[in-house]
């Protein structure tokens, strides 16, 4: 995982989505039984910012920001289905999300605005990663195993992650999505 480098007062967020149980916790014993040593470091999620590096004075604003996205977005059903892999550009197993992609891609659009801007390295493709950074044959076992791995369920939040100095990222603030349903998401500030 590319973090980026912290100094002085400065912390490193992440912003997704958060697989809720039964799922996530399904996902995590997966990621165990592959021999991902990230298992019990990243929660199952779906990406809306990178991890950044920001200082702590900065976090009122970014909340303040997350908040007004969340109040221009509208829960929203998302399905996962299937694995695919980012190979060979990249080490990566991930389960597919097969509904609710356009709203990832508009919720990451607007998370990733504003104070929160930010070049991607690779165009935004959102899913779940259950294997990275492994060798060939246990890439190939995630691949396998998961492969008739499905769930549904609806997506009425998002969280803002903060990493620790033991490498785990934790969710340190959740923001509702509250936009009335089929409005789809209002105009940016």
């Amino acid at each position: 995982m590319n973090l980026p480098e912290t100094s002085g007062d400065e912390v490193r967020i992440g912003i997704a989505v958060t697989v809720p149980p039964p799922y996530g916790p399904a996902l995590v014993s997966a990621r165990t039984r592959f021999g991902d040593p990230a298992a019990g470091q990243i929660p199952p999620h779906v990406t809306l910012l990178v991890p950044t590096a920001l200082g702590v004075d900065r976090l009122a604003r970014v909340d303040a920001h997350l908040d007004a996205v969340a109040a221009r977005h509208s829960p929203f059903v998302m399905q996962l289905r299937g694995t695919a892999t980012f190979r060979p550009v990249s080490p990566v197993v991930f389960v597919q999300v097969v509904k609710g992609i356009a709203d990832c891609e508009q919720l990451e659009r607007d998370v990733r605005s504003g104070m929160l801007t930010q070049e991607l390295r690779f165009p935004y493709h959102p899913h779940v990663t259950v294997a990275h950074e492994l060798d060939d044959e246990d890439l190939d076992t995630a691949f396998d195993g998961l492969a008739d791995f499905e769930a549904s369920f609806v997506v009425d939040r998002f969280h803002r992650y903060l990493h620790g100095d033991d490498g785990v990222w934790r969710p340190a603030r959740e923001y509702l999505l509250t936009a009335d349903a089929g409005a789809g998401p209002g105009p940016r500030p």
